[in-house]
């Protein structure tokens, strides 16, 4: 069993993450997002148009996601564009 905050911590730390719904469409638009991690309070509606991209439900809500990635601020959604030394690709 993966644990998600600290696969997403070291993710944000080695690898190129991207924080909030804009940069999340963004990324999955250009194809460069391999996961998107939502927090459980981020609205069904906002992740519509995110195309074929996998979808993780974070357990906790947007605060914790945003302390699960070691950012001082609320996070409602995270793109993975690159786990660095994190294994976060496997959940």
């Amino acid at each position: 069993m993966i644990d998600v905050p600290r696969a997403l911590r070291v993710a944000s730390e080695t690898g190129e993450v991207r924080f909030g719904l804009r940069e999340v469409r963004r990324a999955a638009k250009s194809k460069k997002a391999k996961l998107v991690v939502l927090a459980s309070n981020c609205p069904e509606e906002a992740t519509r148009n995110l195309g074929d991209v996998r979808l993780f439900r974070f357990g906790g809500t947007n605060v914790d996601l945003g302390a699960a990635c070691g950012v001082r601020f609320s996070v409602a959604a995270v793109a993975v564009i690159s786990p660095g030394e994190s294994n976060i690709l496997t959940v």
